[in-house]
């Protein structure tokens, strides 16, 4: 299989399935930072990346929803001082997508890649 943060997000019908509990796993291997939550009957993964500084959060936030408005699939994405909270998952379908993997990895990159302050101490 490609490198996740390779792949093109594909256009996700009304009608499509969620992942089921197997694909989720398989996918989740590629993106074990993430954590898969299960809130109101829906999938969902989620990451809270960490900053020093609010304008480095800020920064990262921005990468983020331009990468997904790239893709036309958005996450919520919460700004705080020193942290970002990226949740994923396809509304459409009321639950997660190989997209919102390949967003999560794409985030994961941009994190990596980015000029970024490195993560404080908890």
């Amino acid at each position: 299989m490609a490198v996740l943060d390779e792949l093109k997000c594909t256009v996700c019908q009304l009608g499509d399935i969620p992942l089921d509990r197997e694909e989720i796993a398989r996918y989740h291997d590629d993106v074990p930072d993430w954590q898969v939550l299960h809130e109101g009957g829906v999938d969902k993964l989620k990451r809270i990346y960490k900053f020093k500084e609010y304008t480095s959060a800020l920064k990262f936030a921005h990468a983020v929803a331009e990468a997904a408005d790239t893709e036309g699939h958005h996450p919520i994405i919460t700004l705080e001082w020193g942290r970002v909270t990226v949740v994923w998952w396809t509304h459409k379908i009321g639950g997660l997508h190989r997209n919102d993997f390949i967003m999560a990895a794409r985030s994961d990159g941009l994190f990596k890649e980015g000029q970024f302050e490195q993560p404080r101490e908890s």
